[in-house]
């Protein structure tokens, strides 16, 4: 129970770091890549600048200054193209209205076009002559490809230093939150140990207790004195059953309970338990059905499983209204073998359902007042705790019908 807490306050911190990693990596990357695009159009615009009366007058449509990743035309004043690289239209250019625009504005400029590739930086320069008449424009374009390398480099750097982050937070997370448990272990360990030690302290005076109302229920002959004392046999019964489910909650917790691993037909334990309890459901007006089909061999502990049958149907016959009936089926499902607890009662709230298996709780205090009683919400938590150690598990639904349906699996015996 402490390693699943524990793990979970782990991931639980190591979750929200990355969190803030990832924001912090996504809104370094946005900023990281408008930077850099504004620098390289910067240098692509000085660059252009630079070699435009070579592009203009000297080169020649094979030379490319800027390598493969880069592509240049030329063009004159008004907008004829003159030469190019080969790799020019893939890159958006030569674009007529940029040079247009140089002409005017008589200035430099960087701009975004689309290219075949996406989004193109596209420096634009017109050509003076030497009497200060522009004569043309030299346009170059940089592939998207450049921004995106260097990007995606520092993404490769920011994810190999955020997952070695990661790494060491679940370590650390680890070491911290197990520090964190021992106080809450060492108290727990206490209170185990005062809950079975007092657990097993009070079952001897009790027995004591029962034994000495039983002599005294014989030698009585008034109604009344009879009543009082069968009140304290009962109540006696109920804290000597209370006391056995905290022992057993002990033990499990402490990974004391020794549980059975040998081999049985669930049909036969089904069948047991229904028989149990088929005087006290027909004293309460409930009709209790059992049936199998057929062998059900599995492994693992038959006298806890006839625990876990008895909680089931004990919870049954608590919320059947008279007149009303239970049902215990046994069959084949899957991997495994299957027993299950159906009743006509008013069924479990859907809000209540996820925690209907926690101890000490009840999904309906006011279904606990009536003439029947009710539990101490530790049957349903010891019944799943039980069929877990055996590998197995217990499920709650509501029946479309009405009513609950209790579902036992149990693995099927090879």
């Amino acid at each position: 129970m402490f390693d699943s807490i524990r793990l979970r306050l782990t991931m639980g911190y190591v979750g929200i770091l990355a969190l803030i990693l990832l924001l912090f990596g996504a809104v370094a990357v946005v900023w990281f890549e408008r930077q850099i695009t504004f620098k390289q159009n910067q240098i692509l615009g000085q660059q252009t600048v630079t070699v435009s009366n070579v592009l203009f007058y000297k080169a020649d449509e094979a030379d490319n200054p800027f390598g493969p990743t880069h592509a240049w035309a030329v063009l004159t004043a008004d907008g004829r193209t003159l030469k190019r690289t080969e790799n020019a239209d893939l890159l958006g250019i030569p674009s007529v209205e940029l040079a247009g625009q140089a002409v005017q504005s008589d200035h430099p400029f960087v701009r975004e076009v689309e290219g075949s590739e996406g989004e193109v930086a596209v420096a634009s320069s017109p050509v003076k002559d030497r009497y200060g008449t522009i004569v043309g424009v030299v346009q170059v374009a940089r592939a998207p490809g450049v921004v995106r390398e260097t990007v995606s480099n520092l993404v490769f750097v920011l994810a190999t230093i955020g997952l070695g982050a990661l790494g060491l937070a679940t370590v650390g997370g680890m070491v911290m939150s197990g520090r964190a448990m021992r106080p809450v272990r060492r108290s727990f360990e206490r209170q185990r140990t005062f809950i079975a030690d007092a657990s097993h302290e009070l079952k001897t005076p009790l027995t004591l207790i029962r034994a000495d109302a039983e002599v005294l229920h014989r030698g009585l002959d008034g109604e009344d004195d009879r009543e009082l004392v069968e009140d304290i046999l009962q109540e006696t019964d109920r804290t000597n059953a209370i006391l056995s489910d905290l022992l057993v909650l002990a033990r499990l917790d402490a990974g004391k309970l020794e549980v059975a691993a040998k081999p049985f037909d669930l049909a036969v334990i089904l069948s047991g338990a229904a028989d149990r309890f088929e005087a006290r459901a027909a004293g309460e007006g409930i009709r209790l059905e059992a049936g199998a089909n057929g062998e059900l061999p599995t492994r693992g502990d038959p006298e806890r499983t006839e625990q876990i049958l008895a909680a089931l149907l004990d919870n049954a016959i608590r919320f059947t209204p008279a007149d009303g009936s239970i049902t215990v089926t046994g069959y084949r499902g899957g991997n495994g073998v299957v027993a299950t607890v159906e009743d006509t009662g008013p069924g479990i709230p859907e809000e209540h359902l996820p925690r209907i298996f926690d101890r000490f709780y009840r999904a309906d205090e006011a279904r606990t007042r009536g003439p029947r009683g009710g539990g101490t919400g530790l049957g349903l938590a010891i019944a799943r705790d039980l069929a877990r150690a055996q590998g197995g598990e217990i499920t709650a639904e509501n029946k479309p019908s009405g009513g609950a349906r209790f579902t036992l699996t149990l693995p099927a015996r090879p």
